[in-house]
């Protein structure tokens, strides 16, 4: 029998999320995939899934819900309140729930985005390979409804693995510090706007989602009037919008795009991007 699990409260935005979709954009898809991946990755290596297993992405205020067959799972990522029919729980370690309990990963407490590992991994339908739900596009699974009946896969193993030592969670960061190359347009900008770029102190605006990380600081100045051609955009590609303040593109990001490209921000650090909480200082330094 397939276990299913409820939904009893999807929280303000919940997704299925995997490793993504890449090698697609020439169709005009992006990758999508888990904002945080080493966290979603390591809350599924405590379960006993395969990297890159489905999971459940929250935003800011968790979710609940309720298999209809024992489980195990683990909530990492952001850290919460836990609790399994209003019991507390731990927050990054396996816990078993049981059938017909309730499961509830709360508001994060710092960060923005907590992963619910089941064992087995979600078993939505895939779409180009990736049961990843992508915002922009539309493609795989919606983002959870009240009352929605998700399928778990069999688990692999019947027990976690036994760890030596438990693996720390990487902490929300109080400060984002971006490494980032110039171009492929930075000539469209000014000397003193790449020296701005370099210096100044910006932060996360409340704009932020999936598709990119949005900034409020000083404009950056062209150095070039009129518009590009549409072309391709990048994971990490920092654009730069009328107003000036720099875009830094995440997973659901669009596949092109006419606003100049000043500078991309290396991969590894777009994790640390996924849990700036809006208000969070960004800096970017040179690679």
């Amino acid at each position: 029998m397939t276990t299913k699990l409820t939904v009893t409260r999807p929280g303000a935005l919940t997704t299925i999320q995997d490793a993504g979709r890449p090698g697609h954009a020439h169709l005009g898809v992006p990758r999508s995939g888990a904002l945080d991946a080493p966290s979603m990755n390591l809350a599924n290596r405590l379960v006993g899934n395969p990297q890159g297993t489905p999971v459940l992405e929250t935003t800011l205020t968790g979710c609940a819900v309720r298999p209809d067959t024992d489980i195990t799972a683990v909530i990492g990522g952001a850290p919460c309140p836990v609790t399994v029919n209003g019991r507390p729980a731990p927050w990054g370690t396996p816990i078993h729930v049981p059938a017909g309990a309730t499961l509830d990963a709360g508001p994060a407490t710092a960060g923005i985005r907590s992963y619910v590992a089941i064992a087995g991994g979600i078993a939505a339908d895939p779409v180009l390979g990736s049961r990843s739900t992508d915002l922009l596009s539309g493609l795989g699974p919606a983002p959870l409804a009240q009352g929605d009946l998700i399928p778990v896969g069999r688990a692999t193993r019947t027990a976690p693995p036994a760890l030596p030592v438990a693996p720390p969670w990487p902490a929300p960061p109080a400060e984002l510090v971006l490494p980032a190359r110039f171009g492929p347009r930075a000539d469209w900008f000014t000397e003193a706007a790449l020296r701005t770029f370099l210096t100044a102190t910006y932060t996360v605006s409340v704009h932020s989602n999936r598709i990119g990380l949005r900034t409020e600081g000083p404009a950056l100045e062209r150095a070039t009037e009129g518009e590009l051609p549409s072309e391709g955009m990048v994971l990490g590609a920092v654009q730069v919008p009328p107003d000036g303040r720099p875009v830094v593109f995440l997973h659901d990001h669009p596949t092109t795009g006419g606003y100049p490209v000043i500078a991309v921000v290396a991969e590894e650090a777009l994790a640390a991007a996924a849990q700036a909480v809006p208000g969070t200082p960004v800096r970017f330094a040179p690679c």
